[in-house]
C-alpha cells in the first residue's frame, strides 16, 4: 500500500504540522483524529488496513491529518474565546493548506470527510461550514454540541457561546438554518452518521439527524448495538460508510 509522510511549518497555525496519505486515486478522504490524538493513530488502530483493499484498487484515498485540539478546543486553561479562535485556524490550514495538497496529489474531484469521536465533530462541522466544498461526510461516534455536557464528557465552552461558538456547533446552527442557496448545498451532500446505543452522544446523534431531516437535508443515522466508540467497531464502520 502507497504510503506517504508530509510535513511543513502551517501558515495558519504558525507551527509544524504533519500528515500521512494512504493511496494514489480515488475518493479524497480527510480523516480527523479523535481527541488529542495524532495522524498516525489510524494506522496503529487497525483503521487505515482495514481499508486496504479500497486504498489499494484505487477507490479511496486517506489524508490523515493531525489534530491541535490540545492547543483549541480541549486547552481549558485558555479562555474559550482564544481557544474557538484557534480552531478556526485550524480551519484555514484545512481549506488553505491541506486541500490543496490533495488536489495537486490526486485529481479526483470527489472529496469526502470523516472522523471518530472529536475527529467526527471536525469532519461534521468543516462540511456542514463549507458544503461546496465536500461530496459526502461519515462521522463515528462523534458530539456535535460541544456546549452541552454528556455524560462524563463536559460543556468545552463553560457556559460561553460567542458568534464563532455558535456557528461551530452544527446542532446550534442547523435547527436555524434558512438561507436557500446554503441549504441546498447541504442537501447535496451525502451524510451518514453512526453511534453506538450505550455511546454518552446518542440523542445528540439523533438530534442532529432529526433537525437535518426538518430542513429537507437527506441523511442516514445508524444506531450500533452497544458501546461502540472504540477502535474495533469504527474499523468495521469505516469498511460499511467509507
Amino acid at each position: 500500500m502507497h504510503r506517504e509522510y508530509h510535513e511543513w511549518e502551517s501558515a495558519a497555525l504558525g507551527r509544524s504540522m504533519q500528515l500521512l496519505v494512504f493511496g494514489v486515486a480515488g475518493t479524497r478522504v480527510l480523516l480527523f483524529p479523535t481527541r488529542k490524538a495524532r495522524f498516525y493513530d489510524y494506522e496503529n488502530w487497525g483503521i487505515v488496513a482495514a481499508l486496504q483493499p479500497k486504498i489499494e484498487e484505487g477507490t479511496l484515498q486517506l489524508y490523515c491529518v493531525d489534530s491541535i485540539d490540545a492547543e483549541s478546543l480541549y486547552c481549558l486553561d485558555k479562555p474559550p474565546v482564544e481557544r474557538i479562535q484557534r480552531h478556526l485556524q485550524y480551519e484555514q490550514y484545512i481549506l488553505d493548506e491541506v486541500l490543496p495538497l490533495t488536489e495537486a496529489n490526486n485529481p479526483n474531484s470527489s472529496l469526502l470527510a470523516a472522523g471518530c469521536s472529536m475527529g467526527a465533530y471536525h469532519a461534521v462541522n468543516l462540511s456542514f461550514r463549507h458544503p461546496e466544498r465536500f461530496n459526502k461526510v461519515v462521522g463515528m461516534s462523534g458530539r456535535y454540541d460541544l456546549t452541552q455536557g454528556m455524560a462524563t464528557f463536559p460543556d468545552l465552552f463553560q457556559g460561553y457561546v460567542d458568534e464563532n461558538v455558535y456557528l461551530n456547533t452544527p446542532n446550534r446552527f442547523i435547527p436555524n438554518l434558512a438561507d436557500d442557496y446554503y441549504l441546498e448545498e447541504l442537501r447535496r451532500l451525502e451524510i451518514t452518521l453512526a453511534i453506538g446505543t450505550e455511546d454518552a452522544f446518542l440523542q445528540d446523534n439523533r438530534f442532529l439527524s432529526a433537525q437535518l431531516n426538518l430542513k429537507g437535508i437527506p441523511n442516514q443515522l445508524h444506531v450500533w448495538e452497544g458501546e461502540a466508540h472504540n477502535p474495533l467497531a469504527w474499523r468495521h464502520m469505516v469498511n460499511l460508510y467509507l
